[in-house]
């Protein structure tokens, strides 16, 4: 397999995980694993971890597998998937858990149109406490109209 083939199947499994994180957070999370994901929504903040935390470990399992299996086989194509799989993992927890939530503080708030559309859209999320009629499941994909919005008020000012 060549080195544009390898990053061509990375690149694409990024981008594909978007999806999978927005299915797996509609039909898992909001769904049959509730139980894990609600605590999230309804944040006792006197607790470090979350329920929820759980799901990096779920979610590393294939990432870990993909790349294991190259390792000891040597399945370039099966190491890249893994590696998309991981790159998509450190983007959402930089995004989710130290950017928006700010469970871990790095920097201050940035105020880049694009975080902030990202930020609002999440709040809306947030907003339902309960698991049905949720919005703006996926993470790095907003939806326009708050891109729309954030761009209005950063003209403003």
């Amino acid at each position: 397999m060549g080195r544009l083939s390898w990053i061509a199947i990375f690149i694409s499994t990024f981008f594909f995980m978007e999806l999978a994180a927005y299915l797996l957070h509609k039909y898992v999370m909001h769904g049959f694993l509730w139980s894990l994901h609600q605590d999230h929504h309804v944040q006792n903040k006197n607790r470090k971890w979350q329920k929820n935390d759980f799901f990096a470990f779920v979610f590393a399992i294939p990432s870990f597998c993909f790349i294991l299996i190259d390792s000891l086989l040597g399945a370039p194509a099966l190491g890249s998937i893994g590696f998309g799989i991981m790159a998509y993992g450190g983007a959402y927890f930089l995004v989710h858990e130290v950017i928006i939530h700010r469970r871990i503080v790095l920097f201050s708030r940035l105020k880049h149109w694009y975080l902030v559309a990202l930020n609002t859209a999440h709040k809306v999320h947030h907003a339902n406490h309960g698991k049905e009629n949720t919005h703006s499941l996926g993470m790095l994909v907003v939806p326009w109209k708050y891109f729309r919005d954030s761009r209005i008020k950063n003209n403003k000012k």
